[in-house]
């Protein structure tokens, strides 16, 4: 791991003193990372991959930040060991990028602690150039009932750096019809093999909704999408079958997959992959105990990966096509919803999944789960329908993320 430290310094000093005099402050962070000292004026060199950290030497480089500020990193992170007045000028500095509605922060103090600041600001980093770029498609027309849950295009890309497409659903039906039974009828089988249990449909759904699952993979490499959100309702009568099983083994291979055009939970799947690397589950709160500060979560797919076994079902609404019921394991998870037409608000919260329960008025894969905040989130100011689950305990980077990057939080 690299840290690009830009220097600032007062006109006064030499650069070669200045290394001197924080070398103390710069051989500690040498024992854990790569450093490159940049001088301020050669912020040219570095590119928008690269990590950054404005390293304050000295006092009196107040008015260098202000005339270089476009071209520094933001949110913006001041390193200072407090020589040279540095640590006085770091604070009028962050004080100045605060009143311009800048995020700034301070690294000072115990060399662990820093060191441990840098590692998650890294991690940040890293979070969001990996969702800056990414190619999102909106195969078919979100659903209708999906009132609160749109995303401005023109706003997502400005704030997060996503490209989103609308793709019809006509692509998905041309190739569908193009695939033969026998083309996935090994791929049927093992999905067979795996099951806990195959309970409604029969071999002919199971045909379609792997057809389905191959189709709009095809879009998806033709569209080089790195993630995808599917009309799933809407496609039913073309198709025979519904969404389900094409979204979990999508999911499964490392396209981020969401159900009915719900853009806002699509990208709560993808800052989840990014911090965490891993997939989660996309789900509607079906049942709330408020005595118990209890959350039933339920929906008919799931990633098999993010499963402990699995049923085939059928679709609970339509009582068609393949659905996975998924039993996931108990113990830590957390729940995240990003929100707003900006995506610039989110939910957040910890929890214990207690209990993967089987109401048979509710979608396929259901789980229990025993919140740490309040429930009275979901009855009095919800962000929406769908809320993301994903095992472990990933709070605090979750929310270091997103309020790093000016989002609020919503409770």
């Amino acid at each position: 791991m690299t840290i690009n430290l830009i220097m600032f310094s007062s006109s006064l000093s030499k650069a070669t003193s200045m290394i001197k005099i924080h070398e103390a402050l710069l051989n500690e962070l040498e024992k854990y990372f790569t450093i490159n000292i940049v001088d301020y004026q050669n912020t040219d060199q570095l590119t928008d991959d690269d990590f950054k950290i404005i390293f304050i030497a000295s006092g009196g480089v107040e008015k260098l930040i202000v005339q270089h500020f476009e071209s520094l990193s933001h949110p913006v992170s001041l390193l200072t060991d407090g020589l040279q007045n540095s640590l006085a000028a770091s604070l009028e500095i962050s004080a100045w990028f605060s009143s311009k509605g800048m995020r700034c922060e301070i690294l000072h103090g115990d060399f662990t602690t820093i060191v441990r600041r840098i590692q998650l600001l890294y991690n940040n980093f890293k979070a969001k150039r990996t969702i800056y770029g990414q190619k999102v498609g909106v195969i078919g027309i979100p659903a209708p009932w999906l009132i609160a849950s749109s995303v401005d295009y023109l706003l997502a890309k400005r704030r997060w750096g996503i490209n989103i497409v609308d793709i019809p659903l006509d692509r998905v039906y041309e190739k569908f019809n193009l695939i033969e039974n026998h083309e996935v009828e090994a791929s049927c089988a093992a999905l067979m093999s795996q099951a806990l249990a195959f309970r409604e449909g029969d071999k002919t759904d199971l045909m379609n909704a792997t057809r389905l699952y191959r189709a709009i993979k095809l879009i998806c490499e033709e569209e080089q999408l790195d993630a995808v959100t599917l009309s799933c309702f809407n496609l039913i009568g073309q198709t025979q079958t519904t969404g389900c099983l094409a979204l979990s083994l999508l999911n499964d291979e490392g396209i981020v997959a969401g159900c009915e055009g719900d853009l806002q939970s699509l990208f709560t799947l993808m800052v989840v992959k990014a911090i965490t690397g891993k997939s989660a589950f996309m789900a509607n709160p079906s049942m709330i105990k408020e005595n118990k500060n209890e959350v039933v979560f339920a929906h008919c797919t799931i990633g098999l990966k993010h499963t402990e076994r699995f049923i085939l079902r059928n679709h609970f609404e339509s009582q068609s096509g393949i659905a996975i019921q998924g039993l996931m394991p108990t113990g830590d998870v957390t729940i995240l919803r990003c929100g707003n037409e900006s995506l610039d608000e989110f939910y957040l919260s910890t929890g214990s999944l207690t209990e993967n329960t089987n109401y048979i008025n509710m979608c396929r894969t259901q789980v229990r789960i025993k919140l740490n905040s309040s429930v009275k989130y979901f009855l009095q100011n919800p962000l929406g329908n769908h809320h993301i689950i994903v095992l472990g305990n990933w709070e605090n980077s979750f929310k270091d993320f997103l309020l790093a990057n000016k989002c609020k939080r919503i409770e």
